[in-house]
């Protein structure tokens, strides 16, 4: 009997009383009208009310077992801890405390980079442990992470690179039609490539996001049978029942097969039963018969299975609910809390339509747009002796009035490069790249540039997670960018209130591929053809061999909608119509007057000029040049300390006659405005220029204003 139906037994039962009460009273009040009440009366109305109150006592009873919890027994014996199996969802607690959990990823190229960095965000938000990550990554995925990682600064997380390239002899043997290309072979490998002291760990696709703690997955490891050696969850999809396709044979697997999305491995066991043999020689045999691989290593995963089933440890489908075009998965949860690992294995990734598709974007987002600067915290406590803590010699003092910006120097900024595909194409000995950095603010002014200059051009972007996301899908959005592969996108994560302009110049700077650099800003647009005109430039002048920056002569106009002059002519009457001006020409004449204007309206050869100490000009110059001071942030002398070393170092600045660019008007940064409204943050600055002069002094001797 259900609750329910006990409740309305006991309501109508409690009426039924009431109404037989009010009879039996109102019967009463009759009789005593026209007769004496008869003891036979009495006795049937008694016999009614215990008959009712027995009925009630025993619905009572029956109600109270609904609710009743069971009794404990207290004289039974205490059960051991270790022998208590503790439910699926507690199966971290079989974890010790500190116990690193080693995890491998194969990683290639810009696009599977930048998954990674969501997929170690959902990672390091549940986990309770240390983490080792090894990577197995091309030259191109290993230079990213490393610097994200370094950047990053987390604690208890460890990393280690194996080449890729030098891996895939051991795989290009094998036909793979699947997208991932050769790289989807190397979990293969796994077991042999990573070190001997690694006795198991958990191998993941770039795809997946994580919805619990992986300490869950780590402790299933530990219920493998003596036999079992591989942690697999079934492929949820009719893929290899050879159910989606006529005329097509998959590859032999158990039933359904498994999805190697997510994979549990003992390596002891593996390197104990020769694995590396094992999968070769199911390899070769089954390749005679099927030419190639589908779904590359899960293939031979389950080739090898099938044929040796005493190896595969079944895990819960919730640790890999995967979202093919034609998955089952709904069947492995029935609310978020059943969630453990989300595989986005479809080729559409995230644009991939299902049941419950939306509310797995949606999850996948929430870690996209996550600050990624919280994982910084450290939240547990174990071996410290690798946490990199600064010298107490080396922290700013907090009692200075600078101490944010000294602060902010030293401060670590994540920093992702490459965030988009990159191809410089074909690079010449002469060849430029136009280095800037901006912030969410500029993004307007990309495309401008874009059209104007069509050599690589290096920017660093200075955005917060949800920025980061918004950007990619601007320049995903944008037919024209989208199309441009020579564009480096560098992501450099906001932290504090301080804009790191030299410190964003830099990161723009250092991944740049050609020779040479052309040190500009995102608000200017170049003059048409300025890329080959600098490339001549640079090979007349022979700056590849001597200390040489050739200066661009930068101008500005007041109008929002102004066209870029074609030519110095028509800069020239420009100039004299009051349409354009040179830059800065009202707000800090200073900083550019060294380039003498009147001489370049003239000239028709390369001028040399005196360096002044204001002196702020873009140039071109080898990509070796020296770096950018970073204790510069915000408004106020970056680039003159810059222009101010390169003179320490004896450059001959040279003006180029036939090149300019011009500055597009835009609303006041949030950095001048500081700068103007603040006399402390001015302080700070010029305390700041007189460091930096001292320190020059220091490593040249010879250095003077003159």
């Amino acid at each position: 009997m259900t609750r329910r139906s006990i409740r309305l037994l006991v309501a109508t039962l409690i009426f039924g009383t009431a109404i037989l009460f009010g009879i039996f009273s109102i019967a009463s009040n009759k009789n005593a009208q026209s007769q004496d009440f008869t003891k036979e009366s009495y006795l049937e109305m008694k016999n009614e009310l215990i008959k009712m109150k027995n009925e009630n006592l025993k619905l009572k009873v029956q109600v109270n077992q609904q609710y009743e919890q069971p009794e404990i027994n207290l004289d039974a014996p205490i059960v051991p801890s270790d022998q208590l199996k503790p439910c699926a969802k507690d199966a971290s607690i079989l974890v010790k405390r500190c116990e690193i959990i080693h995890v491998a990823i194969v990683c290639a190229g810009y696009d599977a980079s930048r998954a990674v960095s969501t997929l170690i965000k959902s990672l390091l938000f549940y986990r309770k442990n240390p983490i080792h990550l090894h990577f197995i990554a091309d030259a191109i995925a290993e230079n990213i992470l490393k610097t994200l990682f370094q950047t990053w600064d987390i604690p208890h997380m460890n990393y280690s690179f194996y080449s890729a390239d030098e891996l895939t002899s051991d795989v290009a043997w094998i036909p793979n039609k699947h997208y991932s290309g050769v790289y989807g072979l190397l979990k293969l490998t796994l077991p042999k490539v990573l070190p001997q002291s690694v006795d198991k760990v958990i191998v993941f696709d770039c795809d997946v996001t994580f919805s619990a703690d992986i300490a869950d997955l780590w402790a299933v490891i530990s219920s493998f049978s003596s036999s079992q050696a591989i942690g697999l969850v079934e492929n949820q999809s009719d893929w290899y029942l050879g159910k989606l396709w006529k005329n097509y044979e998959p590859w032999p697997a158990l039933g359904r097969g498994f999805n190697t999305g997510v994979i549990a491995m003992d390596l002891k066991k593996l390197r104990s039963l020769n694995w590396n043999q094992l999968w070769l020689l199911t390899a070769e045999k089954d390749l005679v018969s099927h030419y190639f691989t589908s779904l590359a290593d899960q293939d031979i995963f389950n080739a090898v299975l099938f044929q040796e089933p005493h190896l595969v440890y079944r895990l819960p489908c919730q640790y890999n609910v995967q979202l093919s075009d034609n998955t089952r998965s709904e069947s492995c949860y029935s609310e978020v809390a059943d969630l453990k690992i989300i595989h986005w294995n479809s080729p559409k990734k995230l644009k991939v339509k299902n049941k419950h598709s939306d509310f797995f974007r949606n999850f996948y987002y929430t870690f996209v747009g996550f600050d990624g600067n919280f994982l910084r915290r450290q939240l547990f406590h174990c071996n410290d002796s690798g946490f990199n803590q600064s010298s107490v010699d080396d922290l700013p003092v907090e009692d200075d009035a600078c101490y944010e910006v000294r602060k902010a120097r030293d401060a670590k900024y994540r920093t992702h490069l490459f965030y988009l595909s990159y191809d410089a194409g074909k690079i010449d000995d002469n060849d430029i790249t136009w280095v800037a950095q901006l912030s969410l603010d500029r993004l307007q002014m990309i495309e401008p540039l874009c059209r104007l200059w069509e050599g690589p051009i290096s920017l660093a972007l200075y955005l917060s997670d949800t920025e980061a996301d918004q950007f990619h899908s601007f320049v995903t959005e944008s037919h024209y960018l989208n199309s441009r592969t020579n564009i480096g996108y560098h992501v450099v994560y906001k932290q504090g209130s301080l804009y790191p302009v030299n410190l964003l110049r830099n990161v723009a700077l250092e991944q740049a591929s050609t020779p040479f650099v052309f040190l500009c800003d995102i608000d200017f647009l170049p003059m048409p053809n300025l890329y080959n005109t600098l490339k001549k430039a640079v090979q007349s002048l022979k700056v590849a061999t001597e200390n040489k920056a050739l200066v661009v002569p930068a101008f500005e106009s007041q109008r929002y909608q102004t066209k870029v002059p074609r030519t110095k002519a028509e800069v020239i009457a420009a100039l004299d119509m009051g349409d354009l001006l040179t830059f800065r020409y009202h707000d800090w004449a200073l900083g550019h007057a060294a380039t003498n204007f009147p001489m370049w309206r003239t000239a028709t050869i390369p001028y040399k000029i005196k360096w002044e100490p204001n002196f702020e000009p873009y140039v071109v110059v080898r990509r070796d040049v020296t770096r950018y001071d970073p204790r510069f942030l915000g408004f106020g002398w970056n680039k003159v300390s810059h222009s101010m070393e390169l003179h320490a170092q004896h450059y001959e600045f040279q003006v180029l006659p036939n090149a300019f660019i011009v500055h597009l008007p835009h609303s006041p940064s949030v950095d001048i405005s500081k700068y103007r409204g603040s006399s402390q943050y001015r302080k700070c600055s010029e305390s700041l220029k007189s460091e930096f002069i001292v320190d020059l002094k220091k490593r040249y001797s010879d250095f003077s204003f003159k």
